[in-house]
């Protein structure tokens, strides 16, 4: 496995002292990488007659390939893996046909090995001028299947990192996922799964959206819990829509409590695009996340890194022509205790992501992020969000 470490002077009071230390770092990253979709129109297939801890289970397929599983029925009930055991059935996408060859997109394998690398390339920069190396781990959101994860993470860029993917099918109805990846040498998979967000619609319908991804495992040797989300959109207004991310964030903030009770010790980040502010109430008030780290305690132990970037006016996206910092990372109080090289990680910097091959260069949305679509154009972009991360870092101590 290779480890890079970097070498500090340590000043305490103007005084600089002789002795060095080495420090280990991880780079911690999340990406909305806006609608990573294959050319290849797809359904989710759903055997609940396999174990559902294996999301290998449910699973996204092409649907010329549906002709050849077995389905008991044509199911019209409400999607949830407990009310599937014992039914084989296919879960239509409301986006299935949308990238394509034949689509208005003229979705294409040029476009798609276009959009790989671009993506690609801004994963591999994250943090990289603090570790020399690529992210440790990466949330990703907007994915379509294991499929597309599985292609990003064959790049070349990405490649040499031997990355590992946790990856479960949402029953969200757009075919939209979350995913995480990991470099297999560093952190360590103890188990992963995903917790189901239920919202209603006016008419006291469920609507689809997707689950929080719990990932655990040990970084370095350090136990670390990672939570990626990608909360329900402002759609039909900040206002009317908030009921949606307020659950969202009651089901993170709930899981995130009881892995705290459960084992004190253990280290909790919790990364996504919450759709929110950092100041907004769904992550001030029902998450509790403070904004200092001075105000972190026992009943307050999430602290948002981003609360003071989004006061100094950094954004992560333009959403209705207004800046947002939808993109966060938010850990638990064991991750800050900066004097404290020797316990273990410790937030060292936290950073929007926004080079200038990342902006638009003219125009109205001169400085916003390059998406990758102007309606059904390919633009050769990127994503209509700036990516965040943070760095971790603890002291080396030679064998």
């Amino acid at each position: 496995m290779k480890k890079f470490f970097i070498t500090i002077t340590l000043f305490f009071m103007g005084f600089v002292f002789a002795q060095k230390i080495q420090v280990q770092r991880a780079a911690i990253a999340f990406f909305n990488v806006e609608n990573l979709w294959d050319t290849v129109p797809s359904a989710d297939y759903i055997d609940g007659t396999k174990d559902f801890k294996n999301p290998a289970f449910h699973r996204s397929v092409p649907l010329d390939s549906l002709q050849y599983l077995e389905t008991t029925e044509v199911y019209k009930g409400e999607w949830s893996n407990e009310l599937l055991v014992g039914k084989k059935v296919v879960r239509n996408q409301i986006l299935a046909d949308d990238f394509t060859a034949n689509s208005s997109k003229n979705w294409n394998t040029q476009k798609y090995n276009q959009k790989m690398t671009n993506i690609s390339k801004v994963l591999s920069e994250l943090g990289r001028q603090y570790t020399n190396d690529n992210p440790a781990i990466i949330g990703l959101v907007e994915v379509e299947n294991r499929q597309v994860i599985e292609d990003l993470i064959k790049q070349p860029a990405l490649a040499k990192s031997n990355y590992g993917i946790v990856h479960h099918n949402s029953y969200d109805a757009r075919g939209v996922d979350v995913a995480l990846i990991y470099q297999k040498g560093r952190f360590v998979v103890t188990d992963h799964y995903e917790k189901d967000i239920k919202i209603f619609n006016e008419e006291g319908h469920r609507s689809y959206t997707r689950g929080v991804l719990v990932v655990k495992g040990l970084l370095d040797g350090e136990k670390t819990a990672v939570f990626v989300n990608h909360w329900p959109s402002r759609s039909g207004g900040e206002a009317r829509s908030y009921p949606r991310r307020a659950a969202a964030a009651t089901v993170l903030k709930t899981e995130m409590d009881r892995l705290i009770a459960e084992d004190p010790s253990i280290k909790l980040i919790a990364m996504g695009d919450f759709n929110d502010d950092p100041v907004s109430p769904s992550i001030k008030k029902v998450l509790g996340s403070v904004a200092e780290p001075e105000q972190l305690s026992d009943k307050t132990p999430y602290y948002n890194l981003m609360t003071k970037m989004y006061k100094a006016g950094v954004a992560t996206l333009g959403y209705r022509d207004a800046p947002n910092l939808f993109d966060q990372i938010i850990v638990s109080k064991n991750f800050y205790s900066p004097e404290k090289l020797s316990a273990g990680y410790t937030v060292f910097k936290t950073e929007v992501f926004a080079p200038s091959y990342m902006k638009n260069s003219e125009g109205q949305w001169k400085g916003y992020p390059l998406r990758s679509w102007d309606g059904d154009r390919f633009t050769n972009g990127y994503s209509d969000h700036f990516p965040v991360f943070t760095v971790l870092q603890r002291e080396h101590k030679s064998k």
